[in-house]
């Protein structure tokens, strides 16, 4: 019952039908069912609403057998030696393999490689003595949910969705276009999950060339979103993606490495997807380097100076940290021994992160706080920030966004 969790139990919710949500997190539980939401862009309102029509929140894994449909939404995060982390979806399915039965549909939801569901999941059912495309459906439709967007929701984003078998593809198609508005049938499982690796890498590669231009055009002292600005004024044959200070969020830093991994089975060897990686990787270091020589340039040193990051959430106005490159480069700046501050209206506490540590929340910022700091670094552009107050009163800004104009005291990265 997380970011993917929450949408999927909000729509079925509207429809009429009874949802059971699971997790392991009691204290998540407790909130959905008191009609609080846990995350910041789905409101109370929404969650009470689902709550009061047909919804309820459970650690009890045993209900599983309740359901009809059982749709799995865990992480598929990388191990330390970046290869796939599938430890999620085992642990969900040792969970409810006790508690399968004939009639019901599987559908995994997790970025994951190709053939992850005939090898990983189809095994637990063949187990239960369940016949795939007889009395048990097994499917693989990917996720899309894009945290903050205002133009499309979880009812109209299409749906993939591929079968194991094609009595499979129909029981999957059947499901979601019950409160999907548009499902796209393919071939197999295994496409669709190719299909979800597709869409991550096209972004994760074409983020990696603009950052990797951004740099070129730095050094030749040219802006590089007034490129990017004019250059999608073409009315074709170009898509504008714009820098940062990194990538971040559960899906273009990590996916992609789950086909490079998968690759190496098959004795190929993912350069694109692996130089984008390497190129986004390096771009939190990229903006720390700035710093240092922004800070030169008046006289003072990164170590003692007093930091503080402009957003911290992976992406503009969501309080999602998976994967923020804003931790990155803070962690960066307290190894040079800067004191670190941050301020973000949408994550007022430094959450407990599996691999960050910070004690710290969110400074106000006032321009008597702007004034105080030795630098300031725009890390993540949220329309709640004040951008003419934040230049007018910072010593020093560096600007990873292209949301400043070009005034004496800012200085792009």
């Amino acid at each position: 019952m997380g970011y993917v969790g929450i949408p999927l139990a909000l729509r079925i919710s509207e429809t009429g039908s009874k949802v059971i949500g699971f997790d392991v997190v009691h204290e998540r539980i407790e909130v959905l069912n008191s009609g609080r939401s846990p995350i910041k862009h789905f409101s109370d309102t929404d969650v009470a609403r689902m709550v009061n029509s047909s919804f309820e929140g459970t650690t009890d894994f045993s209900r599983a057998a309740e359901c009809d449909a059982l749709l799995i939404c865990v992480p598929t995060p990388l191990d330390r030696s970046r290869e796939p982390d599938l430890s999620f979806v085992i642990a969900t399915m040792d969970t409810i393999a006790p508690y399968l039965r004939a009639g019901q549909l599987l559908s995994l939801e997790s970025t994951t490689w190709p053939g992850t569901s005939e090898e990983v999941l189809l095994p637990y059912v063949t187990r239960a003595g369940l016949e795939v495309g007889e009395n048990f459906f097994l499917v693989y439709s990917p996720e899309r949910e894009d945290p903050g967007n205002q133009k499309f929701d979880t009812r109209s984003i299409p749906k993939i969705v591929g079968g194991h078998t094609p009595a499979c593809l129909a029981a999957g198609k059947e499901l979601y276009g019950e409160f999907i508005d548009v499902v796209v049938p393919v071939s197999s499982t295994r496409a669709a999950e190719m299909v979800k690796l597709l869409e991550n890498i096209h972004r994760s590669v074409n983020i990696g060339l603009v950052n990797e231009l951004k740099v070129v055009a730095d050094a030749m002292n040219l802006d590089i979103f007034e490129i990017i600005d004019a250059a999608k004024t073409k009315p074709f044959g170009f898509t504008a993606y714009y820098p940062g200070p990194g990538i971040g969020g559960h899906c273009i830093p990590i996916d992609p490495f789950y086909l490079t991994w998968k690759a190496r089975e098959f004795g190929l060897h993912t350069r694109f997807i692996e130089l984008a990686g390497e190129i986004n990787a390096a771009m939190p270091q990229y903006v720390v380097d700035k710093t240092i020589r922004a800070l030169n340039d008046v006289g003072k040193s990164l170590k003692g100076a007093k930091v503080l990051a402009l957003g911290i959430a992976y992406k503009r106005d969501v309080d999602d940290m998976r994967e923020s490159p804003s931790v990155f480069v803070m962690e960066l700046l307290r190894e040079w021994g800067a004191e670190v501050q941050y301020s973000d209206p949408n994550v007022p506490h430094f959450p407990k992160m599996r691999e960050h540590s910070f004690e710290l929340s969110s400074v106000d910022l006032t321009p008597e706080t702007l004034t105080d700091f030795d630098v300031v670094l725009l890390l993540t552009d949220h329309r709640d920030f004040e951008y003419e107050t934040i230049v007018e009163h910072a010593k020093l800004v560096i600007d990873t966004r292209g949301k400043f104009p070009n005034a004496e005291n800012v200085r792009r990265a």
